[in-house]
This record gives C-alpha cells, structure tokens and sequence, in this order.
C-alpha cells in the first residue's frame, strides 16, 4: 500500500436491514489533507496483508455482481466514484439482514499508484463496526480537563476488501479481511462481495495441506492399521516436504513422503473426493507459497 496514494474518498453509513436501521448517504466526496491521507492510507493498508487472495464472481453473469458492476465503472471513470458508493452502500444495506450485524461507517476509496513496480488502479471497500473509547487532554481555564471520546480504530480493520484493476475477466484480484465470526457475518465475502478465493500457489498449497491433514486423521485410520505416532510422523512428513521445497509435485509428494503403493492410490483417491466435495481443482504443479506454509 505504500506505493498507492489515495485519489478519492466517500463516507456513508449502513445500519441493519433487519432492525430497520437508517442509512445516512454522502452527498459529496471527503476532502482529504495531508495528515488524514497518511492515516487512512495505513488505516486501508490492513486489508492488503494477507497472500490470500480472492476474485468476484457470480454463477450465471459476471456482469450481475454489484460489486463487479460498480468496481467497473469507478474504474473506468473515477470521478464516478460517490455515485457508485452509493449503489455500493444501499447494496450492502440490502444484504445486512443478519441480527448481529452492527450498524457502521462504510468507505469507498480509490487509489492509483504502482504495485510490483507496475501502474495500478485500486478500489477499497471498509466497513467499521466496533468503536473504541479515546482520552483526549484539553489545556482550559489554566488547568488540563480530560474527556471521553468514541471512535475508530485505526490499528484493526473490521472488515475491508481491495479490488486491484487486473484479471478484470476472472473478477479481478481481490485481498479481504473480515474480522467477524464467520457464523454471524458470512455476508461480507459471500453475500455483499460474492467473492471466492483465487486458485493460486497459496490456495494450493493451503488446500494440499489441509487435505493431508485430514487424510491422516480421517482416512488412514478407515483403511490402514495406524497409531496415532503414524499419523503424526505422515503430517510431520508432509510440513517438511511444503518447508524444504520451492515447488509442489504431486509426484515427487507421493514417492518422498507416501512410499508405500497401496498408501498412495488411497491418498489419489481421496484427494478424487476431497476435490468433488469442496468444488475445487487442485494442481499436480505449483509453486509454494511460503506464507500458506507459515499459516499451516
């Protein structure tokens, strides 16, 4: 994010469907100064950590996601940008219907700079929730008087999403953050953003890994005599293979950390399963991502 700078700014705020909350709409963009554009660019900056990336989507029409529909046009005009936060917001209204989601100030920011030493577009979406209580000191009347204040945070993001201006005909390239229980507020990434992750060398190697886990837990117990010193040393096995490579294939796995033949038609035909069930394709080949690893 240090190399984005911050364009154009709107400030909305979206309450709870369900609870009849009222929505307040910006009618002009906000005036940023130098100190407010350092802040919040560090502020936005928090939705850019994770290698996890994601990509907008929609199972008939690309065209029909709201978020894609709008990211477009700010995009491709971002003078277009306060008008566009608007659909954004009603849209995010729309789908606060959850009882537990908490009424909050929604930004819609775009940005330009470079990424990769590469010219870039960016639009973030951020929704805060929770308020901290704030100290502030006052020098009046020749003493000092302290006061309570509310307000956000700046050090943790609630939820945020940064849609960078690539792979525009796969949905873009999506980094989010969501901070919520995922029982209680799947709507950011599922409902408001309908957004899925990317398959990439961190999808894959995170995947790969947490099918390996479940093998040794679920599955060789089912089909081999195990004890549970098996299971740990095959998990141990596969870390040490993920730590010590550059790239994953898939046979090279099998002969260094499987071995024995009838182990390994039994792990191809549970990664067959694991892929049907969770609906996604897996690589025989990819790069690994270090920071899939690390989060292992």
């Amino acid at each position: 994010m240090n190399a984005l700078e911050l364009k154009y700014l709107a400030l909305h705020k979206v309450g709870n469907k369900s609870k009849e909350d009222t929505c307040y709409f910006a009618e002009n963009l906000l005036s940023i100064d130098e100190n407010l554009q350092e802040v919040l660019t560090e502020y936005f900056a928090l939705a850019s950590k994770s290698e996890e990336m994601f990509q907008l989507y929609d199972e008939e029409n690309l065209d029909e996601n709201v978020v894609f529909a709008c990211a477009s046009n700010i995009f491709e005009a971002p003078e277009t940008l306060l008008e566009e936060s608007k659909l954004l917001a009603k849209h995010l209204y729309e789908k606060s219907e959850h009882p537990n989601i908490k009424q909050g100030e929604f930004f819609v920011a775009y940005f330009e700079g470079e990424l990769d030493e590469e010219p870039v577009q960016a639009i973030g979406l951020f929704k805060s929730e929770n308020k901290e209580i704030f100290l502030r000191s006052d020098y009046q009347d020749n003493a000092l008087q302290l006061q309570c204040q509310e307000g956000i945070s700046t050090r943790k993001l609630d939820k945020g999403c940064l849609i960078f201006n690539r792979q525009r005909e796969d949905g873009y390239a999506l980094s989010v953050v969501d901070h919520a229980n995922r029982s209680e507020a799947v709507f950011w990434i599922d409902d408001f953003l309908n957004a899925r992750q990317r398959r990439d060398s961190y999808s894959n190697t995170h995947d790969v890994l947490s099918m390996c886990k479940d093998f040794a837990i679920k599955e060789l117990p089912k089909q081999f005599e195990v004890s549970r010193a098996d299971q740990a040393d095959f998990l141990n096995r596969s870390m040490e293979f993920f730590k010590e490579n550059d790239r994953f294939k898939m046979q090279d796995f099998a002969q260094q950390v499987i071995g024995q033949p009838e182990v390994i038609d039994a792990f191809d035909q549970y990664t067959c399963q694991y892929q049907d069930q969770r609906g996604i394709a897996l690589d025989d080949d990819f790069a690994i991502s270090e920071g899939a690893v690390k989060k292992q």
